[in-house]
């Protein structure tokens, strides 16, 4: 019972009206059927009147042949007007659910916006960030620290190593001098003046460490 006093929706409606239009199409297909049996008929006899020599009877089915047609032409003209109240049924449906969606959004957003307070989210935003860049200057400084602490057993030995080497290069370099300077005191007289001359002084020793990049 209580089905029949129940209010009926804007969806009932359109889909009732649509089965009503789709009737109405099938009716109109039918007649149209209908009236195109009946023309061929009507061709047939006026064919039939028109070779037994009956004029005025061709002239008679003639007429009614052109009333026919004129029917049958305004079934498709009612079957168009039907498909076109068909199509603006669904399309105001269509458009009454888009407003129905719209309404809903817009209370939606109204009552977002109402518990929103903008100075309240903008500080929110604004600690956030504070606090996140304090994060990445702690980290940082940890980073700092620890790597301090991981390198600081090495460079002691680096640094020897690096000093082991220049001095290796110096010590080459010094004996690549003291091999020639015999070999210049065989043909060129004050041999052991140039002997002297070739011994690596300490300023030598420390142009070549700052060439090398060492202090």
């Amino acid at each position: 019972m209580a089905s029949l006093f129940k209010k009926k929706t804007v969806d009932d409606i359109i889909k009732e009206q649509s089965k009503e239009l789709r009737g109405t199409q099938r009716q109109i297909t039918r007649d149209r059927a209908a009236l195109e049996k009946q023309e061929k008929q009507m061709e047939l006899e006026i064919k039939k009147m028109a070779k037994s020599g009956n004029r005025e009877a061709c002239k008679i089915l003639a007429k009614q042949l052109v009333q026919l047609r004129k029917q049958k032409n305004r079934t498709y003209a009612v079957s168009s007007k039907v498909t076109s109240m068909s199509t603006q049924t669904k399309v105001m449906n269509s458009q009454m659910k888009m407003a129905g969606a719209m309404s809903s959004t817009a209370k939606t957003m109204q009552a977002v916006n109402k518990k929103m307070d903008p100075q309240k989210t903008l500080q929110t935003m604004q600690d956030f960030q504070k606090e996140n860049m304090k994060m990445g200057m702690t980290e940082d400084m940890i980073n700092d620290t620890l790597d301090e602490i991981f390198d600081e057993s090495g460079d002691e030995e680096e640094s020897q190593d690096i000093v082991n080497q220049v001095l290796d290069e110096i010590g080459i370099e010094i004996s690549g001098k003291m091999v020639r300077a015999p070999a210049a005191g065989k043909n060129v007289p004050g041999a052991a003046a140039a002997s002297k001359q070739a011994t690596i002084s300490d300023d030598e020793i420390e142009r070549q460490l700052r060439a090398l990049g060492v202090d």
